[in-house]
């Protein structure tokens, strides 16, 4: 029996249990970088299969290590474990018991699947020519990223990790599907905060008030002239306020108004320069009207840069496991953001999209939905997937 049939076998007979380890984590969502149970739960599988269980690049999270027979390199595996603040609307029996906190952005599948590929791997580890972290990673969907949490406290070192794969969940395509793309694949997500400070007072008599709503209006709408004015109309860039906060009742001009909204970029260079334009642009209309600002801009992670190599060593795999035909090139980068970007500027790597769709079930809602699922075929998938490239590769990169 081949490596691949052996994989697909082991992932066949671990697929209940896959789908329980996910409804488990799927109704016991924590929130970025409070993810203490479901560490300890991540922790307690590892153990079971004799997985070498590492601490400390976190003050949660985990990481496995699971060392072949032989001396070879190193493969590293990444899932992420935290859940957003949503309330759930899917109605499954499991859904999650936390009022306002839910899994809606798969990350219970891709820790259930690094778990999968865990799983399977430590039943080949007697053939195994080389070693796989596997990386379980809190806080992926806040600022600064567990990513870069975990790069700093060494998780890429001892043993030193030459090549990592990481996956996304995508309802866009069906189980046994994948989509990848070389280089550029996923923006710079920064953020804004603007606090436009006037001086309140009786709607009757808005002369003699600075109205921060209506210089907040102007705001919004000089913001939005920035991609089409003051960029180039090949410069990729999103500028959008996605929060207006101010005032209480109908007959009560506030003395300030909030907002927050988030800038989009494939140009780290870019970005600071749209925060400039920002400034200035702030400034003036506050000033024409008399009022005062506060103004932050939040750097987030960086692009998502897969590397050339790793991305076709991944095609090719995926190409053997699941049928080249299973492989879709993504026509053009998201932007969306993801701080596997971290591990990618230390190591060379390589993160995909994982087909979890499936109309004729009606999983077909997007990531960040009160809706949001997958179809459960898909975890013994994405787990056999991953295993396979990790072996794979520490047998075709043997040291």
């Amino acid at each position: 029996m081949t490596i691949k049939d052996q994989v697909k076998k082991i992932g066949k007979e671990i697929s209940p249990a896959l789908v329980e380890i996910r409804r488990y984590i799927h109704q016991n969502p924590e929130l970025s970088f409070q993810e203490f149970e479901t560490t300890q739960y991540l922790r307690s599988h590892l153990q079971k299969i004799d997985v070498t269980v590492l601490d400390n690049y976190a003050e949660t999270g985990v990481v496995g290590l699971l060392t072949g027979n032989r001396s070879g390199p190193v493969v590293a595996l990444r899932g992420d474990i935290d859940a957003l603040p949503l309330k759930e609307k899917t109605g499954l029996p499991f859904s999650s018991v936390k009022d306002g906190v839910m899994h809606a952005c798969g990350h219970d599948s891709h820790a259930t699947v690094i778990i999968g590929a865990a799983m399977i791997l430590s039943k080949l580890r007697d053939r195994l020519p080389g070693t796989v972290k596997f990386i379980l990673q809190p806080g992926e969907e806040k600022n600064p990223g567990g990513a870069s949490i975990m790069v700093k406290n060494s998780v890429l070192k001892n043993p030193a990790v030459d090549v990592i794969f990481g996956l996304h969940s995508d309802p866009r395509f069906r189980v046994g599907e994948i989509g990848y793309k070389d280089g550029q694949m996923m923006a710079e997500p920064d953020e804004f905060r603007i606090t436009i400070k006037g001086k309140g007072g009786h709607a009757s008599t808005p002369h003699l008030t600075v109205d921060p709503v209506v210089i907040a209006a102007e705001v919004v709408m000089a913001l939005q002239k920035i991609p089409s004015r003051l960029m180039a109309p090949y410069d990729q860039v999103v500028v959008t306020v996605s929060k207006i906060a101010g005032g209480s009742t109908t007959n009560v001009i506030p003395d300030s108004v909030k907002l927050l909204g988030t800038v989009r970029t494939f140009d780290h260079e870019l970005a600071k320069k749209i925060a400039h334009f920002m400034r200035q642009i702030i400034r003036g209309i506050c000033s024409a009207y008399g009022a005062e600002f506060d103004f932050e801009f939040i750097y987030g992670y960086p692009v998502v840069v897969n590397d050339k190599s790793a991305t076709q060593f991944l095609v090719q795999i995926a190409g053997e496991y699941l049928g080249e035909n299973n492989c879709y090139e993504l026509e053009r980068p998201s932007f969306g953001g993801e701080d596997f970007a971290f591990y990618l500027q230390r190591v060379k790597g390589s993160f995909f999209r994982l087909g979890t769709g499936n109309p004729e079930k009606g999983i077909t809602a997007y990531w960040h939905n009160s809706e949001y699922t997958i179809d459960e075929d898909a975890l013994a998938v994405g787990a056999g997937l991953m295993a396979y490239l990790a072996y794979q590769y520490l047998a075709g990169q043997k040291k």
